[in-house]
């Protein structure tokens, strides 16, 4: 599956009111559009930490709810695609393999609801930078490093934005991935 979401940057703004739309938005608590699939750590067996969901390109409301382990807790491996310790869980779609999930609708958040505005960007202004983004391609912060297999670049994020605390290492970038056919999703970041 080839993602025809144009590049956008991802603004961000504290939202006055709980989120509760299938909209792209960081914290808060995930907008389902299925039955919830809260994801579980796997060394720790508790209920990752809800980063942001992302609404997917295209008409049907299908939406990418990105999770990592977190809190007081550390734990190895959340910066792997595969290690169990981040989730990009998508709906509708199918879970990974490695990942175990609860059918809690709520859970730990990062922060409180943070509204998302799309601005459509160039590509020259994609090659300036890290920053947060929806679609185009991904600004590499170490070297290319797409999961094993056939994915698509979604999204990425900095950790370094004031409005919201999210942990990918010292000043990294996390990294969200379609495959083939849209309905499962991998995250891992990179940090400096």
């Amino acid at each position: 599956m080839t993602i025809s979401q144009p590049p956008c940057r991802l603004v961000l703004s504290k939202a006055d009111a709980p989120i509760l739309e299938p909209v792209t938005k960081l914290g808060g608590q995930p907008a389902w559009v299925d039955k919830p699939q809260w994801p579980l750590s796997a060394a720790l067996r508790t209920p990752m930490t809800f980063l942001g969901q992302f609404r997917l390109p295209g008409e049907e409301v299908r939406m990418a709810y990105l999770f990592m382990t977190g809190g007081e807790d550390y734990v190895e491996g959340t910066w792997e695609a595969e290690g169990g310790e981040n989730a990009l869980i998508v709906q509708p779609g199918r879970v990974p393999s490695f990942i175990t999930v609860t059918d809690d609708a709520e859970g730990p958040t990062m922060s409180g609801d943070l509204a998302v505005d799309l601005v459509p960007t160039s590509p020259a202004e994609l090659e300036k930078g890290w920053d947060n983004r929806l679609g185009g391609p991904p600004t590499w912060l170490q070297d290319e490093e797409f999961p094993p297999g056939d994915w698509s670049f979604l999204f990425q994020l900095e950790d370094s934005d004031a409005l919201y605390d999210v942990n990918f290492g010292d000043a990294g970038v996390g990294y969200g991935f379609l495959d083939a056919d849209g309905s499962e999703g991998r995250f891992l970041w990179q940090c400096s």
